[in-house]
């Protein structure tokens, strides 16, 4: 009875942890070719607002973290930097700062939700036609699957 319990808690074990990979190293592995540095240049010429996501927001963690430069133009978005890779990254522009999932789950009915995130060493977003970049102040990066906050940049005041 030992030997059987013993065998089904470390083979769950294994399985847990196998899942728990597999969760983490997935988007990783078929996540699309990251925008080379030129198409992120030639994104950024009519630049209106810039932001900065980084690591040391309450919501973020070791695991959930995003750091690097925000630039957005009435039709792109631009991010020169690196995600914490995940599963089902969505760009949100929010007319109010958030920084963790309590705030970003509070405000997530006046946000917009822009686009999916597939890449994690920077992104290269079109803005959808009839959205206004300078209605909101902040872009947040939030994972659908998990509930997880992962990032945001506030652009403007």
């Amino acid at each position: 009875m030992k030997k059987l319990l013993l065998l089904l808690i470390s083979h769950g074990a294994v399985g847990f942890a196998g899942f728990a990979l597999g969760v983490y190293l997935l988007p990783i592995l078929t996540a699309p070719a990251s925008p080379t540095h030129s198409e992120m240049r030639a994104a950024l010429a009519n630049n209106l607002y810039s932001g900065t996501f980084t690591k040391d927001l309450p919501g973020s963690d070791f695991l959930h973290w995003g750091e690097g430069k925000l630039s957005l133009s009435q039709n792109k978005i631009v991010f020169e930097g690196e995600l914490a890779p995940g599963p089902d990254y969505k760009l949100y522009l929010s007319p109010v700062f958030v920084d963790d999932e309590a705030s970003f789950e509070a405000s997530k009915a006046k946000m917009v939700q822009l686009s999916d995130v597939k890449t994690f060493n920077g992104f290269v977003v079109n803005v959808p036609e009839g959205i206004d970049v300078g209605q909101y102040t902040t872009a947040v990066v939030w994972c659908e699957t998990f509930a997880e906050f992962i990032s945001a940049a506030k652009y403007q005041n």
